[in-house]
């Protein structure tokens, strides 16, 4: 599937958009009562939920941020070692890290890791797509905040990429080598 057909819907694009709405009112109540709380989002991927979800937040003290992680090098299977941009100041902070996906936990472990190492108060994750069967030893095991749990297949669109492409398909899809 890795032509220019458009690959097979696994949850449309409307889909995503009520559970995104509804993610938005979670996470409205979980920073309730948190002063100033930053969204710290992890590039690429994540840009598209983030940006969906911030709408979905009012707060005029809410900060975004973003932070490159990454640890795919090409073809469809991470490559086990998690590349990181250095973390802005969170000291005393209250964080939500905002991934596309937590698939094997590395980046997420490592994301998390970083934050507290920079004295965020408490860190959060908020993912929009969960893969528990991927996980591997030292990886995060959960989010506190998941859209959707979906099955082992390597799925693109709404953010999520094969190699740069499919970010821009409003639903997502799942591709096959």
């Amino acid at each position: 599937m890795l032509s220019g057909a458009l690959p097979p819907v696994l949850i449309p694009a409307d889909a995503i958009a009520r559970r995104v709405d509804a993610m938005g009112e979670e996470l409205s109540a979980r920073l309730r009562g948190s002063a100033a709380p930053l969204l710290l989002v992890l590039m690429d991927g994540a840009f598209v939920f983030a940006s969906d979800l911030v709408r979905r937040l009012h707060r005029p003290d809410l900060e975004l941020r973003f932070v490159r992680a990454s640890s795919y090098r090409g073809g469809m299977e991470s490559s086990g070692s998690v590349a990181l941009e250095p973390m802005p100041d969170l000291h005393g902070r209250s964080v939500v890290l905002v991934d596309d996906i937590l698939d094997t936990g590395l980046t997420l472990a490592t994301a998390r890791t970083a934050a507290l190492a920079s004295c965020a108060r408490s860190v959060e994750v908020c993912v929009l797509l969960d893969k528990p069967s991927r996980r591997r030893p030292g990886g995060l095991e959960r989010a506190e905040l998941v859209g959707f749990t979906i099955p082992d297949r390597f799925v693109v669109g709404y953010g999520l990429d094969h190699e740069g492409r499919w970010r821009q398909l409003p639903d997502i899809c799942t591709l096959s080598a």
